[in-house]
């Protein structure tokens, strides 16, 4: 990742933190979609950390771009398949900051030289996207009961699913800005 080192470091704790949760959310799960949605989850988890690893510790390039656009780019099309728009537009998204690395320069990794690998519209239309999300997912946090408890294990609650999506869609933000 390019930007501030601590930055890189937050993001890949949050992201790993929860990608971490995602994979213990998916075990819970009975086979069907909401694992699925768990699984595509903690692999974005895992690659957003992946990714958000500051430069100056681990330069991915020449092979980290082609393996994130890969691994990303079916991800994409598993979640066109499944009709999960959010989950492919985060792949799609990964996929576009992969493309981006491979456009930036070999030698210097300063944000400025990493601007130029991507496009600046593209690169708009994703943050508007992904800050929308994180307003709608930060709005499903709200208590919208009369403060019954129900008998759920922690790993199955909505509003950690809630947070999960919403932790992933700022670090998406935070990565596109950075981009």
């Amino acid at each position: 990742m390019h930007g501030p080192p601590l930055i890189g470091w937050l993001l890949v704790a949050l992201c790993a933190a929860t990608g971490g949760y995602c994979l213990l959310r998916m075990r819970a799960e009975p086979p069907g979609a909401a694992r699925r949605s768990a699984r595509a989850e903690a692999l974005m988890g895992w690659g957003m950390a992946a990714m958000a690893v500051p430069s100056a510790v681990l330069d991915p390039r020449p092979w980290g771009p082609p393996a994130f656009a890969a691994v990303f780019g079916v991800a994409a099309v598993r979640a066109m398949g499944h009709h999960h728009l959010h989950h492919a537009v985060g792949a799609l998204a990964m996929v576009y900051m992969a493309l981006a690395m491979m456009a930036g320069p070999r030698g210097g990794h300063s944000h400025a030289s990493m601007a130029a690998g991507g496009i600046p519209v593209l690169t708009g239309a994703l943050l508007v996207y992904f800050a929308v999300y994180v307003v709608r997912s930060g709005l499903r946090l709200l208590p919208m009961t009369d403060g019954a408890v129900t008998a759920v294990g922690w790993s199955r609650l909505p509003e950690l699913r809630h947070a999960c999506r919403l932790t992933m869609a700022i670090g998406m933000f935070a990565m596109l800005l950075s981009l």
